[in-house]
């Protein structure tokens, strides 16, 4: 059971913008290394993210930018079976590589959210963030600190091994496979409710702002994806995806109402991620390679 968690907190929306990355590397199960590392965004800070996990422009002022983290970075990945839970820190790190130039550690990725939702039943459909698995695995930890969620993904894979059986290399061809194998395939006539196979099933997504793609194409992705597309944010928000332009305007500065109520949720507790529409593209090409 060798393998590697990792989990990256951003600056903003921005998925480039990787503010702290932390890891831990499991060999036999047992934990052998653990690693941390704040960085320097080159970016702004937004508020919210801050109010999230507490890091600030004060905080990376003497730390390294990612290209001089990266060689350290990578000589924990490369080769490696590289959990995280969901695939966000993946398309972090592969947004940050090509926003230096840097090519991508060739390694094999594990969604450790994917691995609970088809190990307890309770997760299978919603319930599978990190915190919620872990409550539920009665594992504490500090929440939006990298290395303490690098360690709740791989406390739930070993906690997936212990209860199926199944070892390393049968989740990486489980996760591959339907929650419910026997279950019939869902057509295209659903897809817009959201593909209950799809690796962000339980997410409800909105968009806002001047999109790249036409707002339809851009529904049908998502709903691909698994997400319920919804028109406008409410408390059942999961996901608010702002057309790059919007990200960038004023820093951040100037945002639309539906940005602007997502952050106000997001400071009274509501779990919900906002990234820019190019990084979400990004997250929808990877999917299909994602495990």
């Amino acid at each position: 059971m060798n393998f590697v968690a990792i989990d990256v907190e951003t600056a903003n929306a921005d998925m480039a913008s990787i503010c702290q990355i932390g890891l831990v590397m499991y060999e036999n199960g047992v934990l052998l290394e653990e690693w941390k590392t704040y960085v320097d965004p080159e970016d702004y800070f937004d508020g919210t993210n801050v109010s999230i996990h507490g890091i600030d422009e004060s905080v990376v002022k003497d730390a390294p930018t990612f290209p001089e983290v990266a060689d350290t970075l990578y000589s924990y990945l490369e080769g490696k079976v590289v959990a995280c839970h969901t695939h966000f820190d993946r398309v972090a790190i592969h947004q940050v590589a090509q926003r230096y130039g840097i090519a991508v550690p060739e390694t094999t990725w594990l969604d450790s959210a994917r691995v609970a939702r088809r190990v307890w039943m309770e997760c299978a459909r919603k319930g599978y963030g990190v915190y919620d698995v872990c409550k539920m695995l009665g594992y504490d930890f500090r929440h939006h600190d990298a290395l303490e969620d690098a360690k709740a993904a791989a406390h739930i894979i070993i906690a997936a091994i212990n209860e199926s059986g199944l070892d390393l290399d049968g989740w990486l061809m489980r996760v591959r496979q339907p929650i419910d194998p026997s279950a019939v395939s869902f057509g295209a006539s659903i897809r817009r409710k959201g593909n209950p196979e799809g690796v962000l099933y339980g997410e409800v997504l909105v968009f806002t702002g001047a999109l790249e793609i036409p707002r339809r194409e851009a529904s049908d992705l998502a709903a691909a994806l698994g997400c319920q597309v919804a028109s406008g944010v409410t408390k059942k928000t999961t996901m608010l995806v702002v057309g790059d332009q919007d990200i960038k305007k004023l820093a951040g500065h100037e945002k639309s109402s539906k940005h602007r109520k997502a952050e106000e949720l997001m400071k009274k507790g509501s779990p919900i991620r906002i990234l820019k529409e190019s990084d979400f593209k990004e997250l929808a090409k990877l999917s299909d390679e994602i495990a």
